[in-house]
């Protein structure tokens, strides 16, 4: 028998041979590790196969998980500890499959599976996961991975795989701006589309199978990313980001989609010039877009801004903001005496916003709707009206040109859903050749008026110096009314006075009028008494002489008492009949001499009174002999 301390030996000996054994089996795992278990022996794998399903040799496709795992004698199973995969945050990782089916000729990467994000090997490898490239990805979190089978990218290793860690980020379309998808994968596009259609289900392409299986093909996409974070596989999904379409204030956006649902007209049977379809087919959208940002796919979508506003085109050497007018010119146009002249036209119109898609459906753009519509309308007509007239009648009747190419273009441009607002002629330039007869005359003009109104000027002054004048002597004229209005008062006193002295006079006037009346008619009456005595002793005086004449003649004769009576008179008179000194008629200067002699010694002998004794008797000035 064994004593106890024989016991207590071989007790020893069992737990020792017990614990090797154990350990001979017994694996650890630590929490952030897993165990990728290797079969040393046993049956062989599959061709073309690396992970065993059914206890093949190689490597398992489970993985011991965290803790204490026995049996796995290590003479049998080699376990390889590896460390859990980590996605961090605002992170993905992509899955590469080492094993699996072959991936169809039609696809590039192999098909999302349920496999638990990876983390099943064995579901994987059983619900045909196919090798290589995964179209499924891993997102943020922690995953135990068996690397046998799959490699995991992350952001450390994406070199060695041809990547960027930028592109293992979670994407990010920035505000204010649209993402252009186009994706790697899928059915091809059908022929004469330009863009794969818009599919539903695939939650912005983040679900990448179902993007597959809803139909969705490879190359650019009509749907576009929004503002936010994408968990995108790059494999799959690459992502241009460009700006939102902007519509400014006073424009609308009219869309013409190169993709979309077949077109349907919306547009009427008496719109023959295009079609208008509605939103999401092919053609022009009958609703434009009002001011505002929108997220327009613009490889696939053009969107022709179309001001709302009036617009003004010049037909000149300026151009407006727009640049519609950038290639108009100033018209040039002949006139009908022959003469050539340009002149500047500016045309407003205006574009509703309803009639903006037809206008873009007729014309295709706004450019072209300058070019081709409105610079030929306004430039041939203002040619063909400058030919009927000259061009002095052209300059006289600017307005009414004005307002009859109004009313033409105005017609012409409602044929394609454009208001005219107005039609302004500008700056006109006529030949110099004809100008400068008017420019001559309208100087010559213009010298006349200058000197007209600086005559007026200097009348102006001459009233205003006048007037100046007046003011200033002002004081001196109410002095002077003052003294006429005293002078005037004195006058009148002077008036009142004299009329009462004339008054006194006229009775003293009358009274010695009177008196002289009565005096008068008193003498009056003796001066005729007087008169009628004389005119009696005249009368007898006359009477007795002619009695006495007639006696004479009677006694006498006619002649010889006549010449009594004369020789009476003269010697009445003391008138000499016979000369002092008589001269011969012949003696000559002697005889001549004698008789001045003879005068002198007359002249000094003979008094004085007897000289005047002889002088003829004055002539009776009262008609009396």
């Amino acid at each position: 028998m064994f004593d106890i301390s024989t016991w207590v030996v071989l007790g020893a000996v069992v737990l020792k041979l017990g614990f090797i054994v154990v350990l001979l089996g017994l694996w650890v795992i630590r929490e952030n590790e897993a165990g990728v278990v290797v079969k040393k022996f046993g049956p062989g794998l599959p061709a073309g196969r690396l992970i065993a399903l059914n206890g093949e040799a190689g490597y398992q496709a489970e993985l011991l998980p965290p803790g204490w795992h026995f049996g796995l004698w290590r003479w049998k199973y080699k376990v390889l500890r590896v460390p859990l995969v980590t996605v961090p945050p605002e992170e993905i990782a992509l899955v590469v499959a080492k094993d699996g089916a072959a991936i169809p000729a039609e696809r590039i990467l192999g098909q999302e599976v349920s496999c638990d994000d990876f983390q099943s090997a064995r579901a994987f490898l059983t619900n045909g996961g196919e090798k290589g490239r995964q179209l499924a990805f891993l997102t943020a979190g922690t995953y135990r991975v068996n690397p046998a089978l799959f490699d995991v990218i992350t952001t450390k290793n994406a070199s060695h795989y041809g990547l960027s860690p930028s592109q293992l980020e979670v994407f990010r379309v920035q505000p204010d701006r649209v993402g252009i998808v186009t994706t790697l994968d899928g059915a091809p596009i059908a022929a004469g589309d330009l863009a794969g259609p818009e599919v539903q289900g695939h939650e912005h392409f983040q679900r990448g199978q179902a993007f597959i299986d809803a139909g969705g093909c490879r190359g650019l996409q009509e749907q576009v990313l929004l503002s936010g974070a994408w968990n995108l596989n790059p494999w799959l999904v690459q992502v241009d980001q460009i700006p939102m379409t902007e519509i400014p204030i006073g424009y609308v956006g009219v869309v013409v989609s190169y993709v979309g649902k077949e077109h349907v007209d919306l547009s009427g049977d008496d719109f023959t010039h295009g079609d208008l379809v509605e939103k999401g087919r092919k053609g022009v959208w009958i609703e434009p877009l009002l001011p505002g940002k929108h997220p327009i796919n613009t490889r696939v979508m053009k969107v022709e801004l179309v001001p709302t506003t009036n617009i003004v085109l010049n037909w000149a050497t300026r151009t407006e903001a727009h640049k519609y007018d950038e290639k108009l010119c100033p018209i040039t146009v002949r006139s009908k005496d022959g003469f050539s002249f340009t002149l500047d036209v500016s045309q407003i119109i205006h574009i509703g916003m309803k009639s903006a898609p037809r206008v873009i459906s007729r014309v295709g753009s706004m450019q072209n709707l300058v070019d081709h519509v409105l610079q030929p309308t306004v430039a041939n007509y203002f040619r063909n009206s400058a030919q009927e007239v000259s061009v002095l009648e052209f300059l006289s009747a600017r307005s009414q040109r004005q307002q009859e190419a109004y009313a033409n273009i105005k017609s012409a441009t409602e044929a394609y859903d454009v208001e005219c607002i107005d039609t302004l002629i500008g700056d006109i330039v006529p030949p110099a050749e004809l100008m400068k007869t008017q420019t001559d005359r309208k100087i010559a003009d213009e010298l006349k008026r200058t000197f007209e109104v600086q005559r007026e000027a200097q009348m102006k002054r001459q009233e205003l110096e006048r007037e100046t004048s007046i003011a200033n002597m002002q004081a001196e004229v109410v002095r002077s009314e003052q003294t006429v209005r005293i002078s005037e008062r004195n006058a009148q006193s002077v008036a009142e006075t004299a009329k009462g002295e004339a008054a006194r006079r006229r009775v003293n006037a009358e009274a010695d009028a009177l008196s002289l009346k009565l005096g008068a008619e008193a003498e009056a009456q003796a001066v005729r008494l007087k008169g009628i005595a004389e005119a009696d002793a005249v009368r007898a005086v006359g009477a007795a002489k002619a009695e006495a004449y007639r006696s004479g003649v009677e006694a006498l004769g006619t002649g010889a008492y006549t010449t009594v009576q004369l020789a009476g008179i003269l010697g009445e008179h003391h008138v000499k009949l016979v000369p002092d000194v008589a001269v011969g008629g012949e003696g000559g200067a002697g005889a001549l001499a004698t008789a001045l002699m003879g005068r002198m010694l007359s002249g000094a002998a003979t008094p004085a009174k007897a000289t005047a004794a002889v002088a003829p008797p004055p002539l009776p000035t009262n008609g009396k002999a």
